[in-house]
């Protein structure tokens, strides 16, 4: 298969958007820009379409898909139930980084929403996502454009090197804004309940809705555990090296990462690790990458895929990374990271 890719980082090119919107229509792939990260896209309400999505991926079936809509409006087809909850996120965030989990109508195939009766729905911030879900006939299933497991990706050129080949477009609409995927909360079963976090945090959706949980499957790894959303049981985002985080204070993580990339270069393997701004110049015997700047929890956000995949490219043995506790998306940005190592986290104290 050749894949088209149509640029669009100076805005939507109609006649693109209508062969995009062509493609979908007709149950093809194509992979689109959102203010988060790439998605991978197909005609949500075609059970074969969105399977060529998990064939393409290499995507667990019983991992869920997101249904991208672009009006408010849209929602009543797929969702069977619409909370007043609903309705009050949507007024505050939407369209934004925020994905609801709704139960869903007969519409919606399982192939989906990963055999579920739910229906994971977001409207994005992004005029050419919302343009593409308009020209596709008004509900596109999502997830990141990426090969599952692999780092999602936040500009075009990620999506080229895991998806070339095997999908029939992917637009090009530069770097994306925010770098990791929307917050997802659940509105199915009680107390709402943060399944995934993203850039809107517990606070923010508290001061919509009242209390607000977060799920317990976030703190584990979940083997057992059957995901009601994207990214709650397989591992995600791992680097080919492997990762491990190390926390505590910012002195003493330094000289840990130090001396362990001592003994690593003293036993012939090559270190990677990723930094601040602030604390790139202290390292020695690595290969070291700056994720962006402590005072600018942004440019952490929007750089950590990239980091990520950069490492790939280096092909070091091994990578150490800082915590990252940011006021707003400290638990999105940890959450991606524990999940790209693994859960493999080593814990230093302040001497």
């Amino acid at each position: 298969m050749k894949t088209v890719i149509e640029r669009m980082s100076d805005g939507i090119e109609e006649d693109g958007i209508r062969r995009a919107g062509e493609i979908l229509r007709a149950g093809g792939l194509v992979a689109f820009p959102t203010e988060t990260v790439y998605g991978l896209g197909a005609n949500a309400l075609d059970e074969e379409a969105a399977g060529k999505i998990y064939a393409a991926k290499g995507r667990p079936s019983d991992n869920p898909l997101i249904v991208h809509i672009a009006d408010w409006d849209a929602i009543g087809r797929i969702a069977k139930e619409i909370p007043p909850e609903a309705k009050l996120l949507a007024d505050a965030f939407w369209p934004g980084p925020l994905t609801m989990i709704l139960k869903k109508s007969e519409e919606v195939p399982y192939a989906t929403t990963g055999g579920l009766d739910t229906v994971a729905v977001r409207l994005p911030n992004h005029a050419v996502a919302r343009a593409l879900i308009r020209a596709g006939g008004g509900y596109v299933a999502a997830p990141s454009a990426n090969t599952s497991g692999r780092p999602s990706p936040t500009k075009a050129e990620h999506v080229v090197e895991d998806m070339d080949g095997v999908i029939d477009m992917i637009i090009d609409g530069g770097d994306v804004e925010i770098g990791i995927e929307s917050t997802i909360v659940d509105l199915t079963d009680g107390t709402p309940t943060i399944l995934r976090p993203g850039y809107i945090n517990q606070e923010m959706l508290g001061r919509v809705l009242g209390a607000v949980e977060v799920d317990r499957a976030l703190s584990f790894e979940g083997a057992n555990l059957r995901p009601k959303a994207p990214g709650m049981k397989y591992r995600h985002y791992a680097p080919k090296a492997q990762l491990f985080i190390v926390q505590g204070p910012q002195r003493q993580v330094r000289e840990r990462i130090n001396a362990l990339a001592k003994e690593n270069a003293a036993a012939g393997r090559s270190t990677g690790v990723i930094g601040t701004d602030e604390s790139q110049a202290f390292y020695t015997n690595a290969l070291v990458k700056s994720i962006g700047s402590r005072q600018d929890e942004g440019s952490i956000a929007r750089h950590l895929f990239s980091i990520l995949r950069e490492f790939d490219d280096s092909e070091v043995n091994v990578i150490y990374s800082e915590a990252f506790d940011t006021p707003q998306m400290g638990q999105a940005i940890m959450n991606r990271l524990i999940k790209a190592a693994g859960h493999q986290i080593i814990s230093v104290q302040d001497t």
